[in-house]
């Protein structure tokens, strides 16, 4: 009977994507990717916010495949010459073992200055009350004997790694999420390289791996189609059918490629690459008495598909808790290989986040005005950061036609920037769009603020705050006292903007940011305290992604237009619950991620190779 259902499920998602489109309900489920060169920091965030997709293939006839990275950044960000101890989590034939499940901040500073004080201890990535009190359990100090970050032997600082990340353009967080990693590996380990390889499309893999990334564009653009292809993937018994069949069809081609790379270290950072390829680098470490870890980053935050979780990994890092229960309940994950990290970042954020500090604070403030001066945005106005996805999709125009006209009718003085990505048609529609129409055509409905029962009841998602609701029904009873007007309405202007690539820059110079729920921009957002407002999902793993937003805090979501304008304008008025928020937004944030997961991973890789130099 389970064998049936399974084939139903594979002959449904073979239907809904036609001919060549089938297998890849395991989008998130099984195939995947080409070598790919990082680009240095040109790449600031997942191609859902900003994401700039240069992808030059890299390949060679040659038995041995040159790194791709082989030329060193000239210039890497600034930090992380004092280093605390990242705990280890060992597996059992790790040359480490551990019982720590969360990863402290480095310092900042210079690669030979050390920053002055303490390195601060991060949280879990959690929803709502799982902070830093929630990993008691958790070891925080360094063991005696162990060795702490600022203790690392320099002929180890100095020996080179060869890292090898697995991803594939499906969906851009997780190429932004490996270059962030490989930013921090060349910092933390000079002469460290990597190359970038997507196991289904960097060889001749059979069908239907070979049409993963097309066939992802097709479902990721059409919401049904992607809901049912990840629900139905999204269970153990096809699962189980989908890693079989992808081992038997493509695991000899994928373990001949991976050799070509002769890596010291594996680092998974897609959920269909976490089967085959463990496999494979088991079998290559049998050929040539090499051990070579293999690590799991997980780039999802408030969930994620089954396929992600691999028990047999050496170590499997996550940003939140919801992600660990999955990883327990459908991996069988064990904790001593689970280490709560955040999700990766670029470094641009840790950066940011260490000059400014609170942002409610007055430092922070100032800090925010000089970003402000140098971006050339009014410094006396409220600032919206606006974010339609790498190709500026989505209700875009709507959401910033609602936006300006409910801060011009309520006497706001803002400042509107639209990041319109790739789609130059709707920049120049916004440079040349007659504002005083939009007012004259926006409505003033106040009632999709007030907090109903039933809207309770149905949404599939999290509440928003207490406090959050608590301003939005003061609002909306000011309103029908006819106070929904301003006597002077409010100086609103709008700058459209294509790609960017400081857009750390900007999340610092906002007051809110309005976005989809993808989980790179969630990360980066709370990386920099900014809280923000949410207008769609994708289905499937990115819903959780919305409750991480609503259960700290720190956001809402809505897919309304108008609704949305009447709530950030109802947020911009009320300076206490913006820093409420904010302040609960860096609860959540986890801007050294990377350097932290980075350090781990380097250093639990060298542990490996002295181990495998004394056989």
């Amino acid at each position: 009977m389970r064998i049936s259902a399974a084939a139903v499920a594979l002959c449904l998602a073979v239907t809904l994507n036609g001919t060549a489109a089938s297998y890849n309900s395991q989008s998130f489920a099984r195939p995947l990717w080409g070598v790919v060169s990082y680009g240095g920091d040109a790449s600031p965030s997942t191609p859902d916010e900003n994401a700039d997709e240069k992808n030059s293939s890299s390949s060679s006839s040659t038995t041995v495949i040159k790194s791709t990275s082989s030329q060193i950044l000239d210039s890497v960000s600034a930090g992380g010459g004092s280093l605390t101890d990242p705990a280890f989590v060992g597996s059992a034939n790790s040359p480490v073992q551990a019982t720590t499940a969360t990863l402290k901040s480095p310092s900042s500073g210079t690669a030979g200055t050390p920053m002055e004080g303490s390195p601060s201890f991060l949280s879990v990535a959690t929803n709502q009350q799982n902070n830093a009190e929630a990993v008691g359990t958790a070891t925080t100090g360094s063991k005696e004997g162990e060795e702490t970050g600022d203790q690392i032997p320099a002929e180890r600082k100095q020996r080179p790694l060869k890292v090898l990340f697995l991803s594939s353009d499906t969906g851009g967080g997780h190429r932004a999420s490996a270059e962030a990693l490989a930013n921090q590996f060349q910092r933390l380990f000079p002469g460290a390289t990597y190359d970038l390889m997507d196991i289904w499309t960097d060889i001749d893999s059979s069908w239907p791996y070979c049409t993963i990334k097309d066939t992802y564009k097709s479902f990721s653009a059409t919401p049904w189609k992607w809901r049912t292809l990840y629900y139905v993937s999204n269970i153990a018994m096809y699962s189980k059918i989908a890693d079989i069949h992808s081992y038997y069809m493509n695991e000899e081609l994928i373990r001949e490629k991976m050799e070509t790379y002769d890596p010291d270290v594996i680092v998974s950072v897609h959920p269909t690459m976490n089967y085959v390829p463990l496999f494979s680098i088991r079998k290559i470490s049998e050929k040539t008495g090499r051990d070579i870890p293999f690590f799991t980053v997980v780039t999802d935050f408030g969930s994620g598909h089954c396929t992600w979780f691999n028990k047999d990994v050496d170590k499997m890092y996550l940003a939140s808790e919801p992600i660990k229960k999955i990883a327990k309940d459908r991996g069988n994950v064990p904790d001593e290989k689970i280490v709560m990290s955040g999700l990766p970042i670029r470094y641009d954020f840790a950066a940011q986040a260490d000059a400014m500090g609170d942002r409610t604070t007055e430092e922070g403030k100032v800090h925010q005005a000089k970003i402000r001066e140098q971006l050339n945005i009014d410094t006396n106005k409220r600032m919206i950061l606006v974010m339609g996805g790498g190709e500026g999709v989505g209700s875009l125009s709507d959401i910033v036609n609602e936006l300006y006209a409910k801060l011009r009718t309520q006497g706001v003085d803002a400042t509107i920037c639209v990041i319109c990505g790739r789609n130059e048609e709707l920049k120049a529609d916004l440079d040349t769009r007659c504002w005083d129409t939009v007012v004259s055509q926006s409505l003033q409905s106040y009632e999709s603020l007030k907090s109903k029962f039933f809207t309770k009841i149905l949404t599939p998602h999290a509440h928003r705050s207490r406090r959050i609701q608590q301003a939005l029904d003061r609002a909306a009873a000011n309103a029908a006292k006819g106070n929904d007007v301003a006597d002077v309405p409010g100086n609103v202007d709008v700058i459209p903007l294509g790609f960017v690539t400081n857009i750390a820059e900007y999340m610092v110079a906002a007051d809110v940011l309005v976005s989809k729920a993808g989980p790179g921009t969630i990360a980066e957002a709370a990386a920099v305290s900014l809280p923000i407002m949410l207008t769609s999902h994708l289905p499937g793993q990115e819903a959780g992604n919305v409750d991480i937003v609503l259960n700290g805090g720190f956001g809402d979501f809505c897919e309304d237009p108008e609704t949305i304008g009447l709530e950030v304008a109802c947020w911009l008025q009320d300076s206490q619950l913006l820093d409420d928020m904010s302040r609960k937004a860096m609860k959540v944030g986890h801007p050294h991620a990377a350097e932290q997961i980075a350090m781990d991973i380097g250093k639990t890789t060298h542990e490996w190779m002295e181990r495998n130099e004394l056989k």
